[in-house]
């Protein structure tokens, strides 16, 4: 076990970091940040923010010197700098995990190894395979980046063969994947936690609504069948298992209309989908995290409260930089986290709030009731 007055290491310093501070934070842990950004919302609360890029050597070697376990609050620092890292000290996740989930292709094919079926899919490096993937694959389908995409970005949706073309060289030629848009019921995501000891433990199953790609609101309890909730946890448990996996991971699942459930992908740390853990659960997805990566016991995952978790992007500050009013939603149903960004940008996660209620109240209407007011709508 790694007790608390131990040093932890987090690279990354968005806000996913900065809440996995304050929660290693108030449990006696101390938290070094290696993130290049000289304005980092995790590395400005922090005992030590190093200000670097995620494969500087110097800063590396001190980061591995110092830390019993080194951590990650996003999956695109490069796989390699965790294998460097494996070598000198413990780390969560592994470079084996950290690289599958920056590879779509390779995500899917995993899953599928594992008989958790993806959506149709066809990778494509050429003109020849978007040829293939409109004889083998029924229109309308949308072209995803292979690396490097999240919250909707490299990401088209593509209904004609000419379109998938042009939408390719927009995207620069680059290695993509085309998979089959389905005609969506819901989409659910499943947050768990294991530790070194291989004690595994779920939050509840959240069922999430995006817009424009980007993640708008998570809900429990998820309005889906228990079967469905059922066998979405043994697909992630599967995952989690065959990767020797510890630490907190977040795998998304789609639902059709006909009730199959696919694999999307998965993300190997905490996850936005699990911000509702703040206040809706007797331990949260970031208290947790500590505990799985130090070895401790894990805490309870059970929400005590009905919730709805509302994402607040910069798109709700006006041209003046005015952040909204925030009083107009403050009543004691809801709990309001922001992330010390200083630069509100159209689309920028900024916060987030939770919309907590009795078990049998309709949450997500309450907080959209909430977010109405707060943006004008």
């Amino acid at each position: 076990m790694i007790l608390p007055g131990a040093t932890l290491g987090m690279l990354g310093g968005g806000q996913l970091g900065r809440m996995f501070v304050h929660a290693a934070t108030s449990m006696g842990y101390r938290v070094i940040v290696l993130d290049p950004n000289t304005a980092s919302p995790a590395g400005e609360i922090a005992h030590l923010h190093l200000q670097a890029n995620y494969d500087d050597a110097h800063s590396l070697k001190a980061l591995a010197q110092e830390c019993d376990v080194i951590t990650t609050e996003f999956e695109n620092v490069p796989a390699e700098v965790f294998e460097h890292l494996e070598e000198n000290c413990l780390v969560s996740p592994s470079a084996r995990a950290l690289a599958l989930a920056q590879d779509r292709i390779k995500e899917k094919r995993f899953a599928q190894s594992l008989s958790i079926p993806p959506t149709p899919f066809q990778a494509v490096n050429s003109e020849q395979d978007i040829e293939k993937a409109f004889s083998e694959i029924n229109a309308p389908m949308i072209l995803k980046t292979t690396r490097l995409g999240y919250d909707g970005k490299g990401q088209a949706v593509v209904k004609t063969m000419q379109n998938g073309m042009e939408q390719w060289n927009a995207l620069g030629n680059v290695e993509c994947v085309l998979e089959k848009r389905i005609t969506l019921k819901s989409e659910i995501s499943v947050v768990l936690a294991r530790s070194t000891a291989k004690e595994l433990s779920f939050f509840p199953v959240a069922e999430n609504v995006h817009r424009d790609g980007i993640l708008f609101t998570s809900t429990v309890p998820a309005k889906v069948n228990e079967k469905i909730q059922s066998l979405a946890k043994t697909y992630a448990q599967k995952i989690a298992e065959e990767l020797d996996y510890y630490g907190v991971l977040a795998v998304e699942f789609f639902i059709d209309a006909d009730d199959n459930l696919f694999f999307n992908e998965m993300a190997p740390r905490t996850h936005n989908s699990g911000h509702y853990t703040m206040d809706a659960c007797y331990t949260s997805q970031f208290e947790q995290q500590v505990r799985a990566i130090c070895g401790l016991p894990l805490g309870n995952p059970v929400a005590h409260s009905a919730v709805t978790m509302v994402n607040v992007l910069g798109d709700l500050w006006d041209a003046k930089g005015q952040q909204p009013d925030w009083p107009c939603i403050l009543n004691d149903n809801i709990k309001l986290h922001l992330y010390g960004k200083h630069e509100a940008r159209l689309g920028r996660k900024m916060g987030h709030f939770n919309f907590l209620a009795k078990q049998d109240e309709d949450t997500l209407m309450h907080a959209m009731n909430s977010f109405k007011m707060l943006s004008k709508e």
